[in-house]
């Protein structure tokens, strides 16, 4: 008995037929953006801006700074933070978390808005 020639052909042409449906797909989603690219970049700032303002300081403390300095603020082995409002300006705080310390906190351990809301909330703390 010989080999069916048509079962690859007709598997290879099927092959051919998905892979122009999937390209006509992501291309028309490409055509949309390419033509409206200011409503594709603010929805994506938006979308960022969205994430950023929904994680609140707290939770960023929590994700972020609760390993070092403890769930409480107390500071297991890093500073204690409870009344760190009344040491250091929120300005000076931001800087810190930022920027890190020599020897001691290491920088980039959050985004500059995540930054700046957690330094906001740690001036509070007198």
């Amino acid at each position: 008995m010989s080999k069916n020639p048509i079962i690859p052909y007709a598997i290879t042409a099927i092959l051919g037929v998905l892979l122009v449906i999937i390209i006509s797909y992501v291309g028309v989603n490409q055509r949309e953006a390419i033509e409206n690219p200011e409503e594709a970049v603010s929805e994506e700032e938006a979308n960022e801006e969205g994430e950023a303002m929904n994680m609140d300081a707290e939770e960023v403390y929590k994700n972020s700074c609760a390993n070092c300095h403890g769930a409480d603020l107390t500071g297991e082995s890093a500073p204690d933070l409870t009344e760190v409002g009344s040491r250091l300006s929120k300005d000076e705080i931001e800087e810190i978390i930022i920027h890190g310390t020599d020897g001691g906190m290491p920088e980039g351990l959050v985004e500059d808005e995540q930054a700046e809301a957690l330094a906001e909330w740690l001036a509070e703390m007198n």
